[in-house]
C-alpha cells in the first residue's frame, strides 16, 4: 500500500529524475492543451454549414465546450480522492485509449439535417455524440496530471500551478496557429488527421507520465499528507468568489465574440482571437513573477470598463480596428484582472483539484448565461453590458480614503441618474441634447467611474452602480435615430428602425442595414402603391441590372430562387407571370419581413409567399436541377458571411440547379472582405464565366447604395447586355487565391486582400 515506507524509498529523487520529470509532464500538459483548444475551431468549422454559418454556433459551442471541462474538471477531482496511485493512472489510459478509438473527428450520422426549431438544444445534443468522449478525457488532463506531480515528489510539487500556465501556453499556440496557419494552408481533411496523430501522441506521453508517478518515492505521498494536514480548507464564501470571478471573464469572452464576429464573418480567425486573449490572461496571472502585476490591471480595470462604454456608446459603422481591438484590449483587461484575483486567493496544493472544478463550474455558468440564457431572455445583446458591470464586483474589497466624502457617494448618485434619464421623457430641446451628445454623457459616467477607483479607492458597489447608469444611458439615448423595434433569434439580432418623420423603415443586422422601404415622400405625403426597391435592390444597382438583363435575354416571364428574404424587397422586383421562390433559414426575419407595419414589399407584392425555412445548402439542394432561369445568393446577416455558400461544392449546387442559359447572381458587398476574388474562383472552379459590378450610386441619403455584385454563367450570351456593358467587367479567376471549398476556406487572405487594396 502507498502507507507503508520502505526505508530504500526515503531517498530523494536525483536531479535528473526531477529534470525527466518536469520536461515529461510539461509536455503531456502542453501537447493536451494544444489538442483541446485546437479541436474546437477544427470542428465548429464543420459544424457550421449545418446551421447557416451563424455566429451563434460559436456560442453555443463555447457552452458545450465549458460544461465538459467541468465534466473533466470533476472526474479528475473524484479520481484522485483514490489513494492507490495504480488506480487513477489506469482508468485514465483506458478513457483515453476508448477516446482514440472513435477518432477521426466527424459529424455523427443521425444528426443531418437540423430541426425546424431548438437550435441550441440539437447543436448541444450534436456535440456531445460526435466529440464528446474525446473531448472530456482531455478536458480531465490539466488537474489530473497536475495532481499526479504533486505526488511525484519533485521539488516544484508543493505549488504546482505554474504546470496551468504551461497549459494555457499550448492553449494560446493551439488558437493563434489555427486562423494563421493551419486554416490557409490545410484542409480540414488534414486538419483532423494531424489532431488525431497528435492524440496517439499525448496517450503515449501520459502513459510516461504515469510510469514515472507509480516509481516515484513513496516519501512524496507521506509528504503530501502531512501538508494535507496543515493546510486550511477554503470556505463557502471562498468558493463561491472563485465561481463569480471565473463566470464573468467566461460570459465576456462569448460576448464580445459575438459583438465582433456579427460585423466580419462567422470564423475561426475571430473565434480565436478573444479566446487567446482570454487564455494569455491565465498564463500571465499563473507565472510565479507575473510580467504584468496584478495591483497594475486593478488599476487599469476600471478605464477599461470605461473604454467599453465609450465604444458601445460610439456604435454605428467602426472601422475595423477599433471594432475588433478596442473591445479585445479592454476585454484583456477586465479578465486580467478576474483572473489575478484568482491566482491571488488560490489554495494549497491540496485543494487543486477542487479549485479547478470551481473555476470550471464558474466558466460554464458564465458560458450560460451569455451563449444560451441570455438569446433567448433578451430582445437586444444585454449580456454584454450586464458583464461590463459585473466586472466591477470583481475587485477586491478597499478602504475607501475620504470617508466623509464617499458616504454621501449613494445619494449624489440617484440625483445624477434622476438628473440624466429625466430628459428623456420630453422632447424639448434638453433631449434632442442628450441625444446629440450621448457618448460624451454616458462615457463621462464612464469615467468617473474609473476616477472612483482611482482616486477614492471606492467600494465594487459604488463602482458598479456607476458603471451600470453609464451602460443604462447608452440603452436611454440610442444611437440609432428613429423609434427602434430589435427581432432577436438563433441568427442574431434585427433592427427595424424607423426614421425620424417615418420616411424610411430600416432593416439592420449588426451596424450593417439589410434593407428599406420608403413609407413618406419628401413633402411628408404616405407613399402608396406597389413599393420601389431600394437600398442593394434598386433598378439601377448591380442586381437590379441583372434581373433586368436576365428578363430581357430570355424574352419571356422569370423562374427565379432567392437565398435570403431580409425585408422581403426582392419581393417587388418579381413581375406578373413570374415565379420567384424564396429560402431563409430565419424565420423571425420572415415574420418581421411579411409584417406591414414594417415592410409592405411582401404583403403588396408576393402576399402568397411562403420561403423554405432551413439552410440554403440542404433545402436548395433538394431542388429540381435545371429549373431556375436565375439564381440570386444574398444570405449575409450583417457583414459577416455564411462561408459554405461561398464554396466550391455551393457554387456546383448553384449550377446543376440552372436552367440552360441560366445565371448566378451573388451579392459580395462587405466592408471588411474581398468575396469578388472568392465568388470568380468558385465560379471559375466550375467552368463559368463571371462579371463584376462595382459601383457607387451616390444616393445613400435615399438609401439607395452602392453593390458589389458578381454575375456567373456558362456563356457571354446568357448574361444579354451586360455581356457587353461598360459598367460591368468580366473578370477572370486569379491565379494566386486558392479556390474555397467546403474542406478549405481563408478568411484571413480575404481580409488581407480587402486591407491591401485599401479599400
Amino acid at each position: 500500500m502507498d502507507s507503508i515506507v520502505h526505508p530504500a524509498a526515503t531517498e530523494q529523487p536525483s536531479s535528473s529524475r526531477n529534470r525527466l520529470l518536469l520536461a515529461v509532464y510539461t509536455a503531456a500538459i502542453f501537447v493536451s492543451a494544444l489538442l483541446l483548444f485546437s479541436v474546437q475551431p477544427l470542428f465548429t468549422k464543420m459544424v457550421l454549414p449545418r446551421l447557416g454559418g451563424s455566429p451563434a454556433v460559436w456560442s453555443v459551442a463555447m457552452v458545450f465546450f465549458q460544461s465538459l471541462l467541468l465534466a473533466g474538471y470533476a472526474y479528475a477531482h473524484l479520481l484522485m480522492q483514490v489513494r492507490n496511485r495504480i488506480v487513477p493512472v489506469a482508468v485514465h489510459l483506458v478513457l483515453l485509449v476508448l477516446a482514440f478509438a472513435t477518432l477521426p473527428l466527424g459529424i455523427a450520422t443521425a444528426y443531418g439535417e437540423p430541426p425546424a426549431s431548438g437550435y441550441a438544444v440539437w447543436l448541444l445534443g450534436l456535440f456531445v455524440v460526435s466529440i464528446g468522449l474525446p473531448f472530456f478525457a482531455l478536458a480531465a488532463n490539466n488537474p489530473l496530471l497536475q495532481a499526479w506531480f504533486v505526488r511525484t515528489g519533485h521539488p516544484a510539487g508543493h505549488d504546482p500551478y505554474f504546470l496551468y500556465a504551461s497549459s494555457n501556453i499550448g492553449s494560446f499556440l493551439a488558437l493563434l496557429s489555427y486562423p494563421f496557419l493551419l486554416e490557409p494552408v490545410f484542409t480540414l481533411h488534414t486538419q483532423n488527421r494531424f489532431w488525431t496523430g497528435g492524440y496517439g501522441l499525448l496517450i503515449v506521453l501520459i502513459a510516461a507520465c504515469g510510469v514515472l508517478l507509480l516509481r516515484s518515492p513513496k516519501l512524496a505521498v507521506v509528504d503530501a499528507r502531512t501538508e494535507e494536514i496543515n493546510a486550511p480548507a477554503p470556505g463557502l464564501v471562498t468558493r463561491l468568489r472563485w465561481i463569480f470571478l471565473a463566470a464573468v471573464p467566461s460570459g465576456l469572452l462569448i460576448a464580445v465574440t459575438a459583438h465582433i464576429s456579427t460585423d466580419v464573418a462567422a470564423a475561426p480567425l475571430l473565434w480565436v482571437l478573444p479566446l487567446s486573449l482570454y487564455l494569455l490572461t491565465w498564463v500571465v496571472v499563473f507565472q510565479s513573477r507575473p510580467l504584468l502585476p496584478h495591483k497594475w490591471m486593478l488599476v487599469l480595470q476600471p478605464v477599461a470598463i470605461a473604454g467599453v462604454v465609450f465604444l458601445l456608446a460610439f456604435g454605428g459603422e467602426q472601422n475595423l480596428l477599433l471594432t475588433l481591438g478596442g473591445h479585445q484590449l479592454c476585454f484583456f483587461v477586465i479578465a486580467m484582472a478576474c483572473h489575478g484575483e484568482l491566482a491571488r486567493t488560490r489554495p494549497a496544493a491540496k485543494y487543486l483539484t477542487g479549485f479547478y472544478v470551481a473555476l470550471s463550474f464558474g466558466g460554464m455558468v458564465g458560458g450560460l448565461f451569455a451563449g444560451l440564457f441570455a438569446p433567448f431572455t433578451f430582445s437586444w445583446i444585454a449580456e454584454y453590458p450586464i458583464l461590463v458591470a459585473l466586472a466591477a464586483l470583481c475587485r477586491p474589497s478597499a478602504n475607501e480614503r475620504l470617508a466623509g466624502i464617499v458616504k454621501w457617494y449613494w445619494l449624489a448618485l440617484a440625483a445624477l441618474a434622476v438628473a440624466l434619464v429625466a430628459p428623456s421623457y420630453t422632447t424639448g430641446s434638453l433631449s434632442t441634447w442628450f441625444e446629440d451628445h450621448r457618448v460624451w454623457v454616458a462615457g463621462s459616467v464612464g469615467v468617473l467611474a474609473a476616477l472612483l477607483t482611482l482616486a477614492l479607492n471606492a467600494g465594487r458597489w459604488k463602482i458598479f452602480a456607476t458603471v451600470a447608469l453609464a451602460l443604462a444611458l447608452i440603452r436611454v439615448y440610442p444611437a440609432d435615430e428613429g423609434r427602434v423595434t430589435t427581432v432577436r433569434s438563433f441568427f442574431g439580432v434585427h433592427k427595424i428602425v424607423e426614421t425620424p418623420g417615418g420616411y424610411f423603415h430600416v432593416l439592420m443586422h449588426g451596424t450593417t442595414i439589410h434593407g428599406a422601404e420608403r413609407f413618406r415622400n419628401n413633402d411628408g405625403t404616405p407613399v402608396t402603391g406597389r413599393p420601389e426597391p431600394i437600398t442593394y435592390y434598386h433598378k439601377d444597382g448591380g442586381i437590379g441590372q441583372a434581373i433586368t438583363a436576365l428578363r430581357e435575354r430570355k424574352g419571356a416571364p422569370l423562374k427565379v430562387a432567392a437565398i435570403g428574404v431580409g425585408s422581403g424587397t426582392l419581393a417587388c422586383a418579381a413581375e406578373p407571370g413570374e415565379s420567384w421562390k424564396f429560402f431563409e433559414i430565419d424565420q423571425s426575419m420572415v415574420d418581421a419581413a411579411r409584417d406591414p407595419k414594417n415592410f409592405r414589399y411582401i404583403s403588396s407584392c408576393l402576399p402568397d409567399l411562403k420561403p423554405v425555412i432551413g439552410d440554403a445548402r440542404l433545402t436548395f439542394a433538394k431542388e429540381p436541377d435545371g429549373a431556375y432561369d436565375l439564381i440570386i445568393v444574398d444570405a449575409y446577416s450583417s457583414d459577416a458571411i455564411p462561408i459554405h455558400l461561398a464554396t466550391e461544392e455551393a457554387m456546383k449546387i448553384y449550377k446543376d440547379k440552372l436552367a440552360p442559359q441560366g445565371a448566378v447572381v451573388m451579392h459580395v458587398s462587405n466592408r471588411h472582405l474581398d468575396l469578388e476574388t472568392v465568388v470568380v474562383g468558385i465560379a471559375d472552379a466550375n467552368d463559368l464565366k463571371s462579371w463584376v459590378f462595382n459601383e457607387d450610386s451616390g444616393r445613400d441619403g435615399d438609401y439607395i447604395f452602392s453593390t458589389d455584385v458578381v454575375i456567373s454563367a456558362r456563356e457571354d450570351a446568357d448574361v444579354g447586355k451586360i455581356a457587353s456593358s461598360k459598367v460591368w467587367e468580366q473578370t477572370e479567376a486569379d491565379d494566386r487565391v486558392r479556390v474555397w471549398t467546403d474542406d478549405y476556406s481563408n478568411i484571413l487572405g480575404a481580409l488581407y486582400r480587402r486591407l491591401r487594396d485599401g479599400e
